[in-house]
């Protein structure tokens, strides 16, 4: 291992609720109960990509306008929620983990199909953790494709099959082995099934466990 890349939403910090929480709201005023089951098909999927999937579920169509604004909205509900996030809300383990990495010269990136993920690591205090930080608005095409992981490898000077990443979405999951990357899911084995290892939390892993998933590859 080389370098290890970290998805941001649900692995560094839960922002996922709120992601729910503005899709929820959005979803309500369009007469849509939208479900946690649901949200689940959301996770690591960009925001016209996720409206899309929320119209469908009332088969509602709209013009590409009113999807962004629609869209728009949402955004700024959450960015609105977000605001008050703190370093107190980042994950037990990862501070552990990136400050063990950095001392053994591992490289470490992230990789966030979020187009607010640099305002969420400024709230966080960790911007500077990262070498390389790839977010929405520097990709085409948003997971399961690998665009974003084979941007983050190139920018860290890194072969692909040298990373490792660390995701709780499917669709992550799917665009990181589609990259030729060892994957960690956090969360959720029936959903993360396609990882080299699922665990429950950042704080189950260690140095150790990292570099045994990459060993096995």
């Amino acid at each position: 291992m080389e370098a290890c890349i970290f998805d941001l939403d649900g692995v560094i910090v839960d922002t996922a609720r709120f992601h729910f929480l503005a899709w929820k709201r959005l979803a309500a005023e369009l007469g849509i109960k939208l479900t946690e089951q649901y949200n689940e098909k959301l996770k690591g999927v960009s925001r016209l990509d996720s409206l899309n999937f929320i119209l469908e579920l009332k088969q509602i169509t709209l013009s590409t306008e009113e999807k962004v604004q629609l869209a728009d909205k949402k955004n700024a509900w959450f960015v609105e929620y977000i605001h008050s996030m703190s370093p107190r809300d980042i994950y037990p383990g990862v501070l552990e983990l990136l400050a063990k990495l950095k001392s053994e010269n591992i490289k470490v990136g992230l990789a966030s199909s979020s187009k607010n993920a640099r305002i969420v690591l400024a709230q966080l205090g960790i911007s500077e953790e990262f070498e390389v930080i790839v977010d929405g608005t520097m990709i085409t095409n948003t997971k399961p494709h690998p665009e974003i992981f084979l941007k983050t490898a190139l920018l860290l000077n890194t072969p692909p099959a040298r990373c490792l990443v660390i995701e709780d979405a499917a669709a992550g999951v799917a665009a990181a082995k589609a990259a030729g990357m060892g994957c960690i899911g956090i969360g959720n084995n029936l959903i993360l099934n396609q990882a080299d290892l699922v665990v429950g939390n950042m704080a189950e892993l260690s140095w150790t466990v990292l570099n045994q998933i990459m060993q096995r590859r």
